[in-house]
């Protein structure tokens, strides 16, 4: 079995924090940020743990270029981006 990286937003209960990562463990990493397990970290402080959107990827590299690729662009894209798969911004951490 291959290994797999995903590219994912967060955001906060009211939509309005977006947090983009990368990691190999989606559902253990969604996990860490809504039980808060680095207190001073960005996500906890502003309650960052509604997964929006994520993409899956065979490869670590293009999985870090997607990951750079979102965070380079505008608020507005990232929006497009989540609406474009999640248009009512559910939690998709159930999907996991």
């Amino acid at each position: 079995m291959s290994q797999e990286y995903f590219v994912y937003i967060i955001t906060n209960p009211n939509n309005t924090v977006l947090y983009t990562g990368i990691t190999n463990d989606l559902a253990s990493r969604v996990d860490q940020h809504k039980n808060k397990d680095n207190p001073k970290s960005f996500t906890a402080k502003y309650n960052v743990n509604k997964l929006v959107y994520y993409e899956v990827f065979e490869n670590v590299y293009e999985a870090i270029n997607r990951e750079k690729q979102i965070k380079a662009g505008s608020r507005k894209k990232k929006i497009t981006l989540i609406e474009s798969i999640n248009p009512d911004y559910k939690d998709l951490s159930g999907e996991l």
